[in-house]
């Protein structure tokens, strides 16, 4: 995360009732989470299998989901990079300008899944109102498909970029323009050094009214 979550946190009088973690990758934010909530309260979503069944094995009791979300369901063919992290959807695009050392080395044949599909099994005991998503250009299609499940979130961290990093992947306008429609403002930004990519937090307007 390049904006320090406890700096949020003070900053914007932040409470948290439930955390969705899209993007698990080896749950490196746990430790943080947990000193805000139980591990009940959170849930991790991921698509790389290897990496679901490494979070299992190291966390007793998670809550982890292995898909790769979308605002559609089709077949696709998932891209694994050779750093794990940069693993998406999506081709490469400046990305391969940026960090000529990654590159894609499999694929999995997998099907999208909606949030709004995954969600109604944890929604009765999980109150979300935090998301954080890191997958590399896909963010913005994955809040599409949480569709109502968005109106109960105040808070997103979420990685933007301000050029094609990704093939087709959603430029930080367009996040932008998105979340303005359901309520949320902007806030705060950070750019990884001059590499297009950064990360975002975006706050429900009316919250910012009460502080």
């Amino acid at each position: 995360m390049l904006i320090d979550l406890e700096t949020l946190i003070e900053k914007y009088k932040m409470k948290f009732t439930g955390v969705l973690h899209i993007g698990a990758h080896e749950c490196e934010e746990l430790p943080k989470y947990e000193k805000l909530l139980p591990r009940d309260k959170i849930l991790w979503v991921e698509a790389l299998p290897t990496k679901v069944a490494l979070c299992q094995a190291r966390y007793k009791n998670i809550l982890i989901e292995h898909a790769a979300v979308s605002d559609t369901v089709q077949d696709i063919k998932f891209n694994v990079a050779n750093n794990g992290q940069s693993s998406s959807i999506l081709d490469m695009q400046l990305h391969t300008v940026f960090h000529p050392s990654v590159r894609y080395i499999n694929q999995i044949p997998m099907q999208t899944t909606r949030l709004d599909t995954i969600l109604p099994k944890y929604t009765e005991h999980i109150k979300f109102n935090f998301i954080n998503l890191d997958i590399q250009g896909t963010e913005l299609r994955a809040l599409k498909g949480m569709d109502k499940y968005l109106n109960n979130i105040d808070y997103i961290y979420t990685e933007v970029n301000s050029d094609y990093v990704y093939k087709d992947c959603a430029l930080v306008g367009e996040m932008d323009e998105f979340l303005a429609a359901y309520g949320f403002k902007r806030v705060e930004t950070e750019w990884f050094e001059n590499c297009r990519w950064g990360d975002a937090f975006y706050i429900r307007e009316s919250l910012l009214t009460r502080q």
